[in-house]
């Protein structure tokens, strides 16, 4: 009897092993994925940097962006990445309306940076100072636009996590899932730092 025992515990190091290594490969795998999101933003930092006084004789950057309204997405996106730490605490802790409760405030802090980021989208080209307008502007829209982009991507995966987590609950499978999906939200926080360093800031200098 004892030797059966020993041979299922055995079993099941094995299993928690195999489990192990492959919540580490995926989490590689998902890391080499934010370094190539971070060539890409970095290419397009670039780009933005060298077109940045190609204004085609518009406006410069200092006379078209809204510092306050930067201001306000800075502080949201911030804030839900706070909130999103703390969605991963309840998620350690297995406390899974905790978890609900603090995916879903950030989500809706998410949707209201979107909302302000597609207003301020909609106010330039309203003005006539669009994409297509110089290459200074549309670099500041590949450069933003694709952040944007990029939280989308996030709301939506936000959701879909909360749904499958609703199902099947905070199982090793989910739990590494919300992981990779805070990683993420926590990167688009950085780079929209970055952001709101160099391109509202320092422009407007």
């Amino acid at each position: 009897m004892s030797d059966t025992s020993s041979l299922t515990a055995a079993e099941r190091a094995d299993t928690r092993e195999e489990h192990r290594q492959a919540d580490n490969r995926t989490l590689f795998g998902f890391w080499v994925y934010i370094m190539t999101d971070c060539v890409l933003f970095a290419s397009l930092f670039a780009t933005y940097a060298v077109l940045h006084n190609n204004t085609y004789g518009g406006s410069p950057s200092g006379q078209l962006f809204d510092l306050s309204s930067a201001l306000a997405e800075t502080l949201l996106l911030l804030t839900s990445s706070f909130t999103c730490g703390l969605a991963m605490l309840a998620v350690q802790r297995r406390r899974k309306q905790a978890v609900y409760g603090w995916f879903i405030i950030t989500f809706l802090l998410g949707v209201a940076f979107l909302a302000l980021e597609l207003v301020e989208f909609h106010h330039l080209a309203a003005g006539g100072n669009s994409w297509r307008r110089s290459g200074f502007l549309s670099g500041f829209f590949a450069l933003v636009g694709t952040h944007g982009l990029h939280i989308t991507v996030g709301l939506t995966w936000m959701v879909a996590m909360l749904i499958r987590t609703a199902k099947s609950g905070l199982t090793r499978a989910n739990v590494r899932r919300l992981t990779m999906l805070s990683l993420f939200w926590h990167f688009l926080d950085v780079v929209w730092i970055f952001i709101f360093t160099v391109v509202y800031m320092m422009g407007g200098v």
